[in-house]
């Protein structure tokens, strides 16, 4: 054990500061308060003794860091790194290339049936000693499955007769930052960007170290620093120096540094006259610069671009295509083991098709024209994050191009940080979509991992909420999206019920009924928003812009931004008609799902209203009208807020209270804009319907000019 790491474990400034204010959010789910659950903590006190780290990385120094506060934490003692296993109860971590005693177990074979990231957790004996072991192939994979053992401690389990093997299905799960060089956030809540530009390199924030820790703890290894909208000054060696700071720090916890690349870098900082990607010079200057960026970062990640699209420039610009432009950039990084995800979120109000079926038209064409370390980027619906959306139906469709799926962890269209919207559901109804690309059981989860195509390069991207918010996303709960995304993106399976179940365990307390409660809360939160912002397949009807508050009435500007683009409200009656006698989007789905959406008997009247125009006295399963349906579906969203209210009112006393309070008031926040959008949205619509809302429900007590006249802002 001559490799053995017993060097000083320092405790990180993250616990440092949860000990001056403890109860603030900012320690999100890693809090590791002593276990309060007597009988659990007496088990867990018999069943470990001490702890091993065997190998001296910066990775497997942060993995025996972690084990020590987390256990110091939970168990309520001070437990030291120890260099021999002398009592049963050893938890020893490492590989079988940094630790003798890993190496000498009868594990290999099962090493070999995990990947490079991935970890077993096994309980065995060891010299007639009973230990515990967290063994994997790379240090990354030790750091991994430490976080999972103390997960398990976290949420009260049973740590006997451990045997766990474990690894992601995706090879990289990346946060998305829309940060601006002048830390500004482009759709973010929760404060001004993480990034101080301005102070680094010199000056690193102690948040670095817990945002990686974080992000490793539920498998993120990988963060797009900069807004996909992007400025080519971050491209520049100004800021290259400071990007290579922030890599130094997220390093050890396994996570890699992307950028986003401004198409037009060449001419705005490389003075070339133009930025035609088959432009020798043009190739030339790109090459020269992604050799600095490797310079500066060896282990860099590549580059995420946004090119055509809402005024971006691109390849089109040069009548090229797509491919053109995401293989210059492929050729360029490939010899660094660089990738590029090129985004699919493209449309053009000039063109007169749907929007719906634009990127789709764009794309499909293009299938295998692509370089091999070229992934497209695709957002989950074909529109933009809206609160329900059926799958993109590019999955499915490139069989030949790797896909990656780009969720929103913020909530642009979800009511921002103000409303308690956990997006697992959301995102699990994409995942677990069945595109029949292949046949019965071609879901969007398989093709995004590679297993349905035979893809090696695999991933998954989430647009982040995290802010300098002291509890970094603003709303307590919004911490449960990123908590959720980084789960589904390590295993696109899971289910939202596990994960909720999960984070509310570690976030909050291990209380049964607190965590029944709540987790119906959570689990029911996105349908309850979808009913009073955009029930039976409405959609983008926000305010302009801000896309926070209603404005269904919004007809100003590029046609493909305003609500009345999507909602056609008539005196006939609602709805976009997307089936073969409209603009016929449903024909870009595999059979049987085209002849699903295709039939107003067979479609799923959560999106009734994105595939079809229907009268508003069309008769729904539930034996209302449209009108009634709409009338029934927001105020049941108003309803179900309140219900929610109460709910959260039983965590009291649970809950420390400043995180009480602080939810609180947002869900009655929260409830005013329900009812904003109920009374704005029922009000417009019955200028088409001329019915009236049924007197049993609330009425309106504004007119329809007040809520046209509200302004909103961040």
């Amino acid at each position: 054990m001559k490799r053995l790491f017993n060097a000083l474990f320092l405790i990180p400034l993250l616990l440092m500061s949860s000990l001056l204010k403890a109860e603030d959010g900012y320690r999100l789910w890693l809090r590791y308060d002593l276990i309060n659950d007597q009988l659990i903590l007496n088990l867990y006190n018999k069943s470990i003794t001490g702890f091993m780290i065997e190998g001296s990385s910066p990775t497997l120094k942060a993995a025996g860091n972690e084990l020590q506060i987390g256990l110091n934490g939970l168990l309520g003692r001070v437990i030291h790194p120890i260099t021999s296993i002398k009592k049963d109860g050893t938890i020893v971590a490492g590989t079988v290339q940094s630790s003798p005693l890993i190496a000498a177990l009868n594990i290999k074979y099962r090493l070999t049936q995990i990947n490079d990231e991935g970890y077993i957790i096994i309980s065995t004996v060891y010299q007639k000693k009973t230990i515990i072991v967290i063994a994997a192939n790379t240090d990354k994979g030790v750091l991994y499955g430490t976080f999972h053992f103390l997960r398990i401690m976290q949420t009260h389990q049973s740590i006997s007769g451990l045997s766990i093997d474990n690894s992601p299905k995706t090879k990289l799960r990346l946060l998305n930052h829309w940060d601006n060089l002048n830390r500004t956030v482009e759709r973010g809540y929760a404060g001004l960007s993480l990034w101080d530009w301005k102070t680094l390199p010199d000056s690193i924030s102690p948040r670095y170290t817990d945002y990686a820790r974080a992000n490793a703890s539920i498998g993120i290894n990988g963060t797009v620093l900069t807004n996909v909208n992007a400025n080519a000054l971050i491209l520049t060696k100004e800021y290259l120096v400071k990007v290579a700071a922030l890599a130094n720090i997220f390093r050890p916890y396994g996570i890699k540094v992307y950028l986003t690349a401004r198409f037009s870098a060449p001419v705005e900082i490389g003075k070339l006259k133009t930025a035609d990607p088959l432009d020798p010079d043009v190739i030339a200057w790109w090459n020269k610069k992604v050799e600095e960026i490797y310079s500066y970062i060896p282990d860099f990640g590549g580059f995420l671009i946004k090119a055509n699209s809402e005024g971006q420039p691109g390849p089109q610009n040069y009548k090229r295509s797509h491919a053109d432009g995401a293989n210059m950039f492929a050729d360029a990084l490939a010899p660094h083991k660089g990738i590029v995800m090129w985004r699919a979120f493209v449309y053009d109000n000039n063109v007169p098709d749907d929007r719906a079926k634009q990127a789709y038209n764009e794309f499909v064409p293009l299938d295998g024209q692509f370089r091999k370390n070229v992934i497209i980027q695709v957002k989950n619906g074909p529109i933009d994050f809206q609160p329900r959306e059926p799958f993109h139906p590019l999955f499915g469709a490139m069989p030949s191009t790797p896909l990656m799926p780009e969720f929103q962890i913020t909530q642009e269209y979800l009511g921002f940080s103000t409303h308690l919207v956990f997006q697992a559901p959301l995102y699990e109804e994409c995942l677990k979509s069945d595109t029949y690309s292949e046949g019965k059981g071609s879901l969007v989860a398989r093709v995004i991992d590679g297993n349905l195509e035979g893809h090696s390069l695999t991933a998954m991207a989430g647009v982040s909420n995290i802010g300098s918010d002291r509890n970094w996303t603003g709303h307590p709960f919004g911490q449960a999206n990123w908590y959720a995304f980084g789960r589904l993106a390590w295993d696109p399976y899971l289910t939202s019920d596990a994960i909720a179940d999960e984070w509310l365990k570690m976030t909050f307390s291990n209380d049964n009924k607190f965590v029944e409660n709540l987790k119906k809360v959570m689990l029911a939160s996105r349908n309850i928003t979808v009913n009073y912002m955009t029930p039976i397949g409405l959609h983008h009807i926000m305010y302009a812009g801000l896309h926070y508050g209603p404005g269904p009435w919004v007809d100003k500007g590029r046609q493909d931004w305003t609500a009345v683009y999507y909602h056609r409200a008539d005196s006939a009656g609602i709805g976009f008609n997307r089936t073969s006698t409209g603009s016929n989007a449903v024909g870009q789905y595999f059979q049987p799902v085209r002849d699903v959406y295709e039939s107003l008997a067979t479609c799923p009247e959560n999106l009734l209203l994105w595939f079809h125009h229907v009268s508003w006295d069309y008769k729904l399963k539930s034996g209302n009208t449209v009108w009634e349906e709409l009338c029934f579906r927001y105020n049941m969203g108003v309803d179900s807020v309140r219900w929610m209210q109460k709910q959260w009112l039983e965590a009291k006393g649970i809950v420390d209270n400043e995180r009480f309070e602080k939810v609180s008031s947002l869900l009655v926040k929260q409830e005013e804009n329900a009812k904003v959008w109920r009374d704005a949205c029922l009000l417009y619509f019955q200028t088409f319907s001329k019915r009236p809302i049924p007197e049993k429900y609330e009425k309106p007590d504004k007119t329809l000019e007040y809520y046209k006249n509200l302004k909103y802002s961040f």
